[in-house]
């Protein structure tokens, strides 16, 4: 492999998934006098939406929250298919023209931080032609998200091996699979699960949703009735914000009222799901969790779209555990065995901070789990890089979008003051560290320790809530006594190293 010439940029941008071409928008809207380039480690752009293409790939948040601040969903689906998400995606990167800036076939394998020269040289492989190419940037954003994109997760099935049918992970779906007519088994009860069954039920012989614990499961409308009603009688921006805000409320209040009340929502939650299965099921078997609302994140079931399967007999649910695999199929704990013709493992993700990326910081390697993130989107002591990561308990764009306004609110402060760098000193000695991801799924509690940690105190927590972020992010001053701000070019940055200015 060979390195190419350094080209310099004033913004970098990793990924160009959902976050990456949102920053890069952002970056057009409102700090049009910055160069910025978009690297991709993949050979298309889209990230989750182009990754995944499993039947029946859909968002599990509302496209009014999941949208684009600043781009108007108006399609009738309000919980849309993958397809119909990934030209939403592609189109916004066109008509803002985030394309010319993206450069695909560029894995990014490090990022190292000069105080000396007030840049980061960014490493990456290109994939299409077998080099190595630097780039500097004055400022670094990273929107690789959280996952390994190279692997989901399977655990070790005892047998595998000995199974005769076809074995698939949903990340990885061949896309000439014929299950038409065929017995189906899915592991697992997350929301790749619930997607996958009603959606392979239409043609398969029958699908089995094989769980060793059950979720809670939501039926929304897949159309907004509101949504409908406003787009009829109001100008297509006033009609998405007027929604908009209308599913963060009901988002919050469920949130909130499932950490305060939780035995009144599971009541409601259960409520919905009774009126939707045939008398007499065992809900306390496959619909009654063993943890509290929003412990792990709900699953969506667009116009009860799972229930129906299950009415009509086309799809069951199994609580149990695997055992083994078999030839035919799964033995399970209880003694019972489950034949497959297919076999899908949703199984879950593999985590994987910072798109596995190497960083160091004047030639020393960033340990993340040592370090907090400021406002959920910078680390302490990090100069001039942002990590742009969604809520969990809510839509992933919403804080995503909070978090680009502030970056491109940094870089006009910098710029007005003639700053060099910018780095979020923790001088408080009271603050103490906490996880980062406040859920207990499997795929959270298997890599939390992988990550940078949050802290007791603002800024330094992660509220996992709009309106304060809103408050922090949009409306909350830049020179908040938190973040250095280091004034002039290289020669002024070399003086005042991250180190020096954390401590001030």
């Amino acid at each position: 492999m060979r390195t190419t010439d350094t080209e310099h940029f004033d913004v970098l941008i990793v990924g160009a998934g959902l976050s990456g071409i949102g920053a890069g928008c952002h970056l057009t809207r409102e700090c049009p006098d910055r160069s910025y380039v978009i690297l991709e480690a993949r050979e298309a752009t889209g990230g989750t939406w182009d990754l995944f293409r499993y039947p029946g790939i859909r968002s599990d948040s509302d496209m009014h929250t999941l949208g684009y601040s600043f781009r108007p969903w108006k399609d009738a689906k309000t919980i849309a298919d993958g397809s119909s998400i990934l030209n939403y995606v592609r189109e916004t990167a066109a008509d803002y023209g985030v394309v010319d800036h993206i450069r695909c076939r560029h894995r990014v394998t490090s990022a190292e931080w000069d105080s000396s020269q007030a840049r980061w040289t960014v490493t990456a492989e290109r994939t299409d032609v077998g080099e190595t190419v630097q780039l500097t940037c004055s400022f670094l954003v990273m929107c690789s998200g959280y996952y390994d994109y190279d692997r989901g997760y399977t655990p070790e099935f005892e047998g595998v091996d000995r199974f005769e049918g076809t074995l698939i992970h949903p990340q990885h779906w061949p896309q000439d699979l014929d299950y038409a007519g065929k017995r189906v088994l899915v592991i697992g009860s997350g929301a790749t699960a619930v997607t996958l069954v009603p959606a392979m039920a239409q043609t398969a012989e029958h699908v089995t949703m094989l769980q060793r614990s059950p979720s809670y499961m939501v039926s929304l409308p897949a159309v907004d009735p509101l949504a409908k009603l406003a787009r009829r009688t109001l100008p297509a921006t006033l009609a998405y914000q007027a929604v908009r805000w209308k599913n963060v409320a009901l988002m919050s209040l469920s949130y909130q009222l499932s950490r305060r009340r939780p035995r009144l929502i599971k009541a409601i939650i259960r409520k919905g799901v009774e009126s939707q299965l045939p008398e007499g099921y065992d809900v306390d078997t496959h619909f009654k969790p063993h943890y509290n609302p929003w412990d792990q994140r709900l699953c969506v079931c667009p116009d009860g779209d799972l229930f129906k399967a299950i009415r009509h007999g086309r799809a069951s649910i199994v609580t149990d555990e695997v055992q083994s695999f078999t030839e035919t199929g799964v033995a399970l704990r209880s003694g019972a065995e489950l034949e497959a013709d297919v076999v899908i493992t949703a199984t879950g993700l593999q985590l994987l901070p910072l798109g596995g990326l190497d960083v160091t910081v004047d030639g020393q390697p960033l340990d993340l789990p040592q370090r907090m993130t400021y406002k959920g989107m910078m680390l302490g002591g990090v100069p001039n890089a942002a990590l742009v990561i969604g809520y969990t308990n809510a839509s992933w764009t919403l804080k995503c979008d909070l978090t680009l306004e502030y970056v491109c609110r940094l870089l006009n402060h910098m710029r007005d003051g003639g700053y060099a760098y910018c780095v979020p000193a923790d001088a408080d000695p009271d603050v103490v560290s906490e996880p980062l991801l406040n859920l207990n799924s499997g795929y959270i509690l298997r890599s939390v320790e992988k990550f940078p940690r949050q802290g007791s105190v603002r800024p330094w927590r992660v509220y996992q809530n709009y309106a304060l972020d809103m408050m922090a992010l949009r409306l909350g001053s830049v020179e908040d006594g938190v973040m250095r701000f280091v004034a002039g070019g290289p020669a002024a940055a070399a003086a005042d190293s991250p180190a020096e200015a954390a401590a001030a």
